[in-house]
Order: C-alpha cells, then sequence, then structure tokens
C-alpha cells in the first residue's frame, strides 16, 4: 500500500470523524421549530374550523410539553450520559414520537437516532432516520435531512456506491443540504479512491456562494491536504 493511499485513508478518517462530531442535537437546537410549519391546517368548514384549530394548538402544546421535558433531561447530562443512559432516552423518545403529532414526532425520532448513534446501536439509529425520510408527513426538508444523517454515519460502514446513491437526489443546486450533501459524497469517492471526483465535488463547494461558510471551509480544507 503507497505512502499517499494511507495518507488520503486518514484525511477520510480524520474528516468522517469531524462530520459525525457535528451533533444532530445543534441542528435540532437551531432548526427544530421550523417543524412546527410542517403540519398545515385541513380545511373542515366553517362551523368545525375553530374547533379544529383549539383541538390542533391543545395536542402541539402537550406534545411541546412533553418534548421539552425529555430533550432538556438529555441536554442537562451531555457528556455524562452512559451509551445505557442514551439508548434509553432514545428509546424514551421514539415511544414519544409513536403519539405525537407529525412536526415533534420527527424531531424526536431525529434526536433519538443521534443518540442510538453515539450509543453505538447503528442498527436502531437506522430505523429511526427510515422512519424519517420514509414519512410523507414529515416533508422535504425533513425527510432529506434524515437521509443526510444516514449517510453521514455510514461513511466507512455501508458500500460507498450505497451511499452515494442516497446522496444523489440530495446533491442538485435547489436541495438546501446540496452543499452538506456534496461534502459527504465527497468523503465516500475518498474512500473508494476515487480522488479525481472528490476534487471535484470539493471544488464546487469552495465556490458555491449559497453553501454555508463551514461547509466552504472544510471543502477548502480538505481540497488543501489532497492537493499538498
Amino acid at each position: 500500500m503507497s505512502e499517499g493511499f494511507v495518507r488520503v485513508v486518514d484525511i477520510f478518517d480524520e474528516v468522517s470523524d469531524d462530520l459525525r462530531a457535528e451533533r444532530t442535537t445543534k441542528f435540532l437546537r437551531r432548526y427544530g421549530s421550523l417543524m412546527l410549519l410542517a403540519a398545515g391546517l385541513v380545511l373542515l368548514g366553517v362551523a368545525g374550523y375553530q374547533g379544529y384549530i383549539y383541538w390542533q394548538a391543545k395536542q402541539n402544546q402537550q406534545a411541546a410539553a412533553g418534548y421539552l421535558a425529555i430533550t432538556t433531561k438529555i441536554d442537562q447530562a451531555g457528556s455524562t450520559l452512559t451509551d445505557a443512559e442514551r439508548a434509553s432516552d432514545a428509546a424514551g423518545l421514539v415511544n414519544f414520537a409513536a403519539h405525537a403529532p407529525a412536526g415533534y414526532a420527527t424531531l424526536a425520532r431525529l434526536r433519538a437516532a443521534a443518540l442510538f448513534a453515539d450509543a453505538g446501536q447503528l442498527d436502531k439509529a437506522d430505523a429511526q432516520w427510515d422512519a424519517v425520510s420514509s414519512n410523507g408527513q414529515a416533508g422535504p426538508l425533513m425527510r432529506d435531512l434524515a437521509t443526510l444523517l444516514w449517510a453521514q454515519h455510514a461513511l466507512g460502514i455501508a458500500p460507498d456506491a450505497t451511499v452515494l446513491a442516497k446522496l444523489s437526489p440530495l446533491m442538485v443546486p435547489a436541495n438546501p443540504w446540496h452543499a452538506l450533501a456534496q461534502e459527504t459524497a465527497a468523503l465516500a469517492d475518498i474512500k473508494s479512491g476515487d480522488i479525481n471526483g472528490a476534487k471535484m465535488l470539493l471544488n464546487g463547494i469552495v465556490t458555491d456562494n449559497t453553501a454555508p461558510a463551514g461547509v466552504r471551509d472544510r471543502a477548502d480544507g480538505l481540497l488543501a491536504q489532497l492537493n499538498g
């Protein structure tokens, strides 16, 4: 095995670990409230409309309180959680999701998947990401996020071709997750030995003004390592 190949594998391991370290919880804390817009209103006629609005508000209020109670406990424990506790909290979130309105159920499943993954139970994490990505009520933004998170954790575990196939629909410029999907695809290319393909994707990220600054910076740094 050549020294160059070993260096590329080391780069892959380092960057993919860093990518996984960007915890799903950060995203959920920042953007979770967007899920409140996802449910939409079903017009039931003038007579029943106000009753439906009241019922829906009550359901969302109860779900919000339940979700906050569970996640506050998890956040307060932070890094002191053991793997067994993470798995137990994840199971609690899955149980909550089974009875919660669509928006909060989606948030709970994504948080549960992150906890299962951190606890080393990737099969259970995969089940939650799949539950979101295949759920039409979750909305395209959250479905694609679940696919992206699965791909990030599948790097080096699932076949590279499978990861790339899952990411392909997310990599189009119109997709809100395209830059992160391209970054993850570049790492899969590095893993498979397609360095030129990885460089092409990374160059595209660096020159993409719509990509988040942090993603552009990581792509630029990875390019420098590949070209060094």
